[in-house]
């Protein structure tokens, strides 16, 4: 016999499933001084580079002789850069135990998504989206149409960076995706800010003091390779044995 219950719907609430995107910040060391000193030299002059965005610190990496964390003062450290942490995970457990009393809450099923797209393969059952780092709605690209001077510094969040006019030495053009530059780069370009590893640069004359894609860089301390200073180039993140290098190529028509 088959009996039908009449459902009741609370006026007040609902409970439902919810996504999260969030930045994951793989801490290797415990030492908090080091560890400033390297966000400072990495983000001290991008102060809008994160947007209170929700953070979950991944303690895996840490070698397996690594002491405490002092999590209230990383957690003091992580929002001094408009970072949220929010949760943690891989730690050993006087590490998650002293994580959660600081208010991190544990997600030991938590990972991270790939660098690179897998092998397709068919479609699973819906689940839960797991936590993994920041993925923005496209946006259109931004275009700077004058030239940039020593000490100006531009960053798409989010989306491609056009450029239709030199950028000078001492200048900085950011991007979360592609940076296009149809003039000359003498500045420092880094795209793929956030961890794209498909970003790419592309300059119509390459001079570049730094060039960076997800975090890999060159400096001008290494010279380009012969015959491709003044060329039109491209600049791409291809991975190896020993890790990802970047790679560049002059563009042909």
């Amino acid at each position: 016999m088959t009996v039908a219950l009449q459902a009741t719907t609370p006026a007040t609430f609902e409970i439902k499933s919810a996504n999260l995107p969030l930045v994951a910040l793989l801490l290797k060391s415990t030492d908090l001084v080091a560890l400033a000193r390297e966000l400072e030299a990495r983000f001290g002059d991008i102060p809008d580079f994160f947007d209170q965005d929700a953070l979950m610190i991944d303690l895996s990496p840490l070698p397996d002789a690594a002491g405490e964390v002092d999590f209230p003062a990383l957690i003091s450290l992580l929002g001094s850069y408009q970072l949220v942490p929010l949760c943690a995970k891989g730690g050993s457990p006087a590490q998650m135990a002293a994580a959660l009393q600081a208010g991190l809450l544990p997600v030991p099923d938590a990972h991270l998504v790939a660098a690179r797209p897998a092998v397709a393969a068919p479609p699973a059952p819906a689940m839960p989206t797991p936590v993994a780092p920041v993925h923005l709605e496209p946006q259109g690209a931004l275009v700077i149409d004058k030239p940039l001077r020593s000490g100006q510094q531009v960053y798409a969040r989010g989306r491609d960076l056009v450029v239709l006019a030199m950028v000078n030495a001492g200048a900085e053009v950011i991007a979360d995706g592609h940076i296009h530059v149809y003039a000359p780069l003498r500045g420092k370009a880094m795209a793929g800010a956030r961890g794209n590893t498909e970003a790419r640069i592309f300059s119509l004359t390459l001079e570049a003091e730094l060039l960076s894609i997800a975090g890999v860089y060159r400096t001008s301390e290494h010279p380009l390779p012969p015959g491709m200073a003044g060329k039109p180039t491209q600049v791409r993140l291809v991975p190896g044995d020993e890790g990802d290098k970047l790679v560049m190529s002059v563009m042909t028509a």
